[in-house]
């Protein structure tokens, strides 16, 4: 008989949505228990008793700044993008998202977790580059025709359409220009129409 699944505790949940923030602010691959704890008003014994290791605060930390990134892609659908279907419309809303600066430390988190899950792809980071790829990959698929969605030709446009997303946000991070890679993406975006 498995035992029934436990909730996280009020404490695990305060405590992760503390150490979160603190990631969103520090990044989150040379994260160190003891100043993370310092931070967040905790101990880093208490951390290792909630999340086991450092390995399993990390994995928190990416299941958590994943969900911020589905709650993301699940809002899209919600604010009348699918009523406008068309993938340059899903890569127009989109990047409007991306390129708020509100956005920049979770998008910065998720880059470095990105990163890293290339360079170290065992362990902690296992899967989350790929992971993020599908995720976006379905959603941008939820905008095209029905007939396209499965195609060869449907693939690959929205995987150019994926593609230039994550490269003028890679470039926008790098060089904070907001209007030339937002004139990029919307010289991209007539052409993905064609």
């Amino acid at each position: 008989m498995t035992e029934p699944a436990t909730s996280p505790s009020a404490r695990h949940t305060e405590l992760l949505e503390a150490a979160y923030h603190y990631a969103l602010e520090h990044g989150i691959a040379d994260i160190s228990l003891r100043p993370l704890a310092a931070a967040i008003g905790s101990s880093p014994r208490v951390l290792i008793f909630l999340f086991g290791n450092k390995d399993g605060l990390v994995r928190a930390l990416l299941a958590r700044a994943r969900s911020d990134e589905l709650a993301l892609l699940n809002q899209l659908g919600r604010n009348g993008g699918r009523a406008r279907i068309g993938l340059s419309a899903a890569v127009e809303q989109v990047w409007e998202w991306l390129a708020d600066e509100a956005h920049r430390p979770l998008l910065r988190l998720w880059t470095e977790a990105y990163a890293r899950s290339l360079v170290e792809p065992g362990g902690v980071w296992t899967g989350f580059a790929e992971s993020t790829v599908n995720d976006w990959l379905a959603v941008l698929a939820q905008y095209q025709p029905p007939n396209e969605q499965r195609s060869k030709v449907g693939i690959a446009r929205r995987t150019l359409a994926l593609a230039i997303l994550r490269g003028a946000l890679l470039d926008l991070l790098a060089t904070g220009d907001g209007h030339r890679t937002g004139a990029a993406v919307k010289y991209q975006v007539v052409l993905l129409d064609h």
